[in-house]
């Protein structure tokens, strides 16, 4: 499920368009003021992203919604179904607890728990099932070391500083851009904005990754059969579109920075 970290950073990745879209203010020269086709292009594709990012949202939603109406043979909760899951993987030393909000389920790899939200924790239906099992599958990979999933942990701390300094920066570069013709900052902004988009490609192998091992451990522990398997692969698949579509915009919006400051050099 989208956790705080990659939230934060789809909000982040649009603050810095109020600042490129005000460009033209701060340079003398009217002809910046005008968009390249390249730079109206990524605009209206970020544009179109953020549409179909809502929709996408919107659908998991509903998904989700959906089969929390379908109680799955098993009858465990979603709490009951993550420490089976890790017993059967030998990891011991995680912790499945509950926290308050909607689709707020994630794994802490700091305090070793699985935390899962009001509508999974105690909820005997297909999609907590889903769920818990989809966190516990980050869980098993970090027990294994899943590179991917290290790699994730490892560009936190940078992400975090380059997603609160990028508009900063990029408002500073283009003032100076405009000024000087120097262009060092706004590129210094723009690789913040890429350490971001980083994180979000990163993120879809580890969570298509989660949501396999899920899936195959609910299969092959006979926690789920038949028809529930496919509504959990079902909700799970909505789940992971997510993740696409952050990683989407945040390449686009890249692109649109690149575009703007090459555009702006003639």
């Amino acid at each position: 499920m989208p956790t705080g970290q990659q939230t934060k950073t789809q909000k982040i990745m649009l603050q810095p368009l109020v600042s490129l879209l005000q460009a033209g203010y701060y340079t003398t020269n009217p002809d910046a003021m005008a968009y390249s086709s390249a730079q109206a292009g990524m605009f209206i594709l970020i544009i179109a992203i953020g549409i179909i990012g809502y929709i996408v949202q919107a659908r998991l939603q509903s998904v989700f919604k959906k089969y929390s109406r379908v109680q799955f043979p098993g009858g465990l909760t979603g709490a009951e179904v993550a420490e089976k899951m890790l017993r059967d993987h030998h990891i011991y030393n995680v912790k499945v607890t509950h926290v308050s909000g909607m689709l707020t389920d994630h794994f802490n790899p700091k305090t070793m728990t699985v935390n899962l939200s009001d509508a999974v924790y105690s909820s005997t239906s297909v999609a907590a099932a889903a769920v818990a099992a989809h966190e516990c599958g980050h869980a098993v990979q970090h027990a294994q070391e899943y590179a991917p999933l290290v790699m994730r942990s490892q560009l936190v701390p940078v992400v975090q500083f380059a997603s609160s300094a990028a508009t900063w920066v990029i408002i500073l570069g283009l003032v100076l851009l405009a000024s000087t013709n120097n262009e060092t900052v706004c590129w210094l902004g723009v690789g913040m904005i890429a350490m971001s988009a980083l994180f979000s490609i990163v993120t879809l192998p580890v969570e298509y990754n989660a949501s396999s091992r899920a899936l195959a451990w609910l299969e092959s522990s006979r926690t789920m059969q038949g028809v529930q398997i496919d509504q959990a692969r079902e909700a799970l698949t909505w789940a992971a579109r997510t993740y696409l579509v952050a990683a989407l915009s945040a390449i686009a919006s890249v692109l649109y920075y690149v575009f703007l400051i090459l555009g702006r050099r003639d």
